[in-house]
């Protein structure tokens, strides 16, 4: 007889009686789906929504939602909505929550006069507080003095006669000899005059002080207490070598007040700065450590992740919990998900959620590099690292097959970060990898090593001063790898800035990770294959520039100085006219020699910042020069002093020039527009610099200087009394490296549509603003940047002028 029970035992499958490979298969299974509506919503809130006025992002939120619901809602009693359609409400859902978010908070920081006062540039009191450490930019302020940046969170502001409580964002700009000792957190009352920020920025104003601030209030005892903390780990390691002096601080909380700037600059050229932020690497190592201590003292299981998060509270408070620091903090904590061999399928579910709740916290972070960097490269950890290493693992020998996810890791952090890059940098870096890989085993050392050195410094400083050296040892050793690669022959390939570029690089690289495995396997078969791969690779990478340049024809060259003007005019073969010098004398004179400068007729200052005339000593180095002629206005007087002291002692005449002189140099000539006077407004110096309409081969230049709205209108005057003069201008060179103190009204008499902007890269000041960029475009201007494209030589051929680069 045959029973006819269900046999339950045999059909009912939980997951652990699923076989081992099917449990491995379902783990190894990456849950991407949400990863699309998350970018998409991003985007939407960064080019859409902060652009938006409140009461306009209430309306996109509903919009969105309302969509999203009549997606989802059941058409039946039996239908329910399919994947794709579930996909797209899931999109428009995380899109209406992060629009909500920008009109809640849009609406709280626009309440209130500050916004309306700003665009009267009125002049306002406010009490506030300091939500980050003011920071030094390379900028001269009105008499050459240095200047700072600080957020400040306004609470109170009395303009025309009204007090009135606000809850608003305000950057403020002023000197560093007064703003530059004050602290994050601090409470402060200051008397300033507002400008407008622009359309986006996560500020409402610019506020520009008048007088000193009064400190009205401190961080509190617990932020104090971390400041404390932040000292004693400076005393520990002051005895240390210079590099590691200045790295171990930066490596534990992202106090980079004693970094060489030399070694920021080479960290920053190899794709190393992340680590002297405080960064998701950071936050892992320590946890990581802090968990990892955990077992070897025996703390149980469900007691670690909430030492973790102690641990991870005590770390965020010490490197002070500004947003990059809480981005850093759940970004690190979701990177050590793609360590949990248990949890990492959950890893890209998590990140995706980490990121809509840091959106909707702040959604100005949706236009934050820093943020879409940070996001990216924890995507690669969780999405590419494993396998890519896995693969790697393979083709190295069996003792050396635990390299395999070492090298994954840069690897993976590059290919996903470098189309990001590309917009800000203008290039790809090649040697960050190998940067980044020399100092990976150096890293983990070195910020556990400083944890710990911090902590001890606050009860055992003499015992943390001791310790301090095995902290400085990798320390150090990582700031070697920085230098030495910053020292390679090829540093970075140049690539657009557009967002075409970054579109090219990004497809070029899924080309590059589907195709490398089909010419690694025939490279091995195929020896062929291999040389064919080689040759190609040496052909690309092989620099032309000593056979290239300088370029047949060539009229003017703004030369590569970094964040400065040194301009080139060739005025007769072998000989040229020199129009400012840049910042550094052996980047002025390099130029010099590559365009094979024999001989200098005429050196222009347009005016004394240091960023247009410390390079003085190098063009007057190794070759004659005939004259300098300069601004009359000799501000800043310490750097116009030191030029006429570096002048007397090469023997070579100084004048100065003004408007309505005329200049005839070999082939050269040009007509001074400005300065007719000193302006006692804006920056004096910026406002003091020389204005050229120069002439050679048959191509006028407008050569504007650093001058700002003030200056620019009364040199547009000028040109109104005398248009035949001015006559046609087929190439601007940019005021103020694109700043965006300018009067539009000139660019509309430049006939030409070419615009240089001489600006160095990544500078302090966001140079060249969008603002300004936005202008040229709108006119219809083709803009070439020397921090982007190099050297930019103007040539002349057949009658078309044309920009070129090495």
């Amino acid at each position: 007889m045959t029973s006819t029970k269900p046999r339950q035992a045999a059909t009912v499958r939980t997951w652990r009686g699923l076989a081992p490979r099917r449990r491995q298969q379902v783990e190894r299974r990456l849950d991407l789906r949400l990863v699309a509506p998350v970018a998409i919503a991003w985007v939407a809130t960064a080019f859409g929504g902060l652009l938006l006025d409140p009461a306009a992002a209430w309306a996109g939120s509903a919009l969105a939602l309302t969509v999203a619901v009549l997606l989802v809602a059941p058409r039946g009693r039996t239908r329910s909505p399919d994947g794709p359609r579930r996909l797209v409400a899931l999109t428009l859902a995380t899109t209406s929550l992060l629009l909500l978010s920008c009109a809640a908070q849009g609406s709280i920081r626009s309440a209130g006069p500050i916004a309306d006062l700003a665009r009267s540039q009125a002049v306002v009191t406010m009490s506030g507080t300091l939500t980050a450490d003011p920071r030094p930019v390379s900028t001269a302020g009105r008499r050459g003095a240095p200047v700072v940046v600080v957020r400040l969170h306004v609470t109170t502001v009395v303009g025309r006669g009204v007090r009135t409580q606000v809850q608003t964002p305000v950057l403020v700009i002023g000197p560093a000899s007064v703003w530059g000792g004050l602290g994050w957190n601090d409470d402060v009352e200051v008397v300033a005059r507002l400008a407008p920020a622009e359309p986006g920025d996560d500020v409402v104003a610019v506020a520009r002080p008048l007088g000193p601030p009064r400190v009205t209030g401190g961080p509190g005892l617990i932020l104090e207490a971390a400041a404390t903390v932040r000292e004693r780990n400076r005393v520990a390691t002051d005895h240390v070598w210079t590099d590691a002096r200045g790295l171990v601080p930066a490596l534990v909380v992202g106090d980079t007040s004693r970094t060489p700037q030399d070694l920021t600059e080479a960290m920053l050229a190899t794709g190393l700065s992340h680590l002297s932020a405080v960064s998701g690497t950071n936050v892992t190592l320590v946890v990581a450590a802090a968990v990892w201590v955990c077992g070897l003292l025996g703390v149980r299981r469900r007691w670690r992740p909430l030492v973790a998060v102690v641990v991870l509270a005590a770390f965020v408070t010490v490197a002070r919990p500004e947003p990059s620091v809480i981005r850093a903090a759940v970004m690190g904590t979701v990177g050590l998900l793609a360590l949990s061999t248990s949890r990492r399928r959950a890893g890209v579910p998590v990140l995706a959620g980490a990121v809509v709740a840091l959106l909707v916290w702040d959604p100005w972070l949706a236009r934050s590099y820093g943020f879409a960097l940070s996001s990216v490269a924890t995507l690669g950890l969780l999405v590419l690292v494993r396998p890519w290493g896995e693969v790697i693992a393979t083709g190295l020998p069996r003792r050396f097959a635990r390299l395999g996810p070492v090298i994954a890791v840069p690897l993976a952090a590059q290919a996903l970060c470098a189309p990001l890059v590309v917009p800000l940098q203008g290039s790809v870096s090649v040697i960050a990898v190998v940067a980044n890989l020399l100092a990976a085993p150096f890293v983990a050392p070195a910020t556990i090593a400083g944890v710990v050195v911090a902590s001890l410094a606050v009860v055992w400083p003499a015992a943390a001063a001791v310790l301090a050296w095995t902290a400085a040892a990798p320390a150090q050793a990582i700031a070697g790898v920085a230098r030495q690669c910053a020292e390679a022959p090829i540093v970075a390939i140049p690539w657009g800035e557009s967002a075409w570029h970054a579109v090219a690089l990004a497809a070029l690289t899924a080309a590059g990770i589907v195709t490398i495995p089909w010419a690694w396997h025939r490279g091995r078969t195929r020896p062929a294959v291999a040389v064919a791969v080689v040759l190609v690779a040496a052909g690309v990478g092989a620099p032309t520039r000593a056979i290239a340049w300088p370029p047949p024809g060539w009229l003017l060259v703004a030369c590569d100085v970094g964040q400065g003007d040194g301009l080139v005019v060739n005025s007769g073969p072998g000989r040229a006219v020199v129009v400012d010098t840049g910042p550094d004398p052996e980047l002025i004179d390099g130029c010099l020699a590559r365009l094979r400068i024999e001989a200098v007729d005429l050196v222009v200052l347009t005016h004394f910042h240091a960023d247009h005339v410390d390079g003085l000593a190098g063009v007057l180095a190794d070759r004659p020069v005939a004259e300098i002629r300069s601004s009359p206005v000799r501000d800043p007087p310490g750097e116009a002093e030191a030029v006429v002291r570096l002048a007397a002692t090469k023997g070579t005449r100084i004048g100065e020039l003004r408007a309505g002189q005329h200049l005839e140099v070999g082939a050269v000539s040009a007509d001074v527009w400005w300065p007719a006077r000193e302006i006692d407004a804006g920056s004096v110096a910026n406002n003091g610099s020389v204005v050229l309409t120069l002439h050679v081969g048959g191509v006028s230049f407008l050569l504007a200087g650093d001058i700002e709205r003030e200056a620019a209108a009364a040199v547009l005057r000028e040109v109104q009394r005398d248009p035949a003069r001015w006559g046609t201008v087929d190439v601007l060179k940019v005021a103020h490296h694109g700043s965006g103190n300018r009067d539009d009204r000139l660019l509309d008499h430049v006939s030409g549509r070419i615009a240089l902007i001489s600006v160095g890269a990544g500078n302090d000041y966001a140079h060249p603003t969008p603002s300004t960029l936005t202008a040229l475009d709108a006119r219809g201007f083709a803009v070439h940047r020397t921090d982007l494209e190099g050297d930019l030589a103007v040539v002349s051929r057949d009658g078309e002028i044309t920009v070129v680069s090495p």
